[in-house]
């Protein structure tokens, strides 16, 4: 009965295993895009204290890059939560 239970079930473990890669490697992209924001922002800084850009400029860019990188948290956060919205308590 056991090895019928296997064979039954091994469909949806395959799935289950590639929808579970599938996440690995969007939560790995968003890591990667995070930090090249923040690479970015750590450019623009150096560029401001060097003198190769303006406080006008610099707050421009500052800003577009804040935003991106609140926009990348923010999936970050509701990828973590329940379909309810709620934070997984488990995961």
């Amino acid at each position: 009965m056991l090895l019928i239970d296997d064979l039954l079930k091994a469909p949806f473990s395959g799935l289950m295993f590639v929808l579970r890669e599938v996440a690995k490697a969007a939560d790995a992209e968003l890591e990667a895009e995070d930090g090249r924001v923040l690479a970015q922002l750590s450019d623009l800084h150096r560029r401001l204290d060097a003198g190769d850009v303006g406080e006008t400029e610099f707050d421009q860019q500052e800003r577009v890059l804040l935003d991106k990188l609140d926009d990348l948290r923010g999936r970050e956060k509701s990828d973590d939560a329940t379909p309810d919205g709620h934070p997984d308590e488990h995961a």
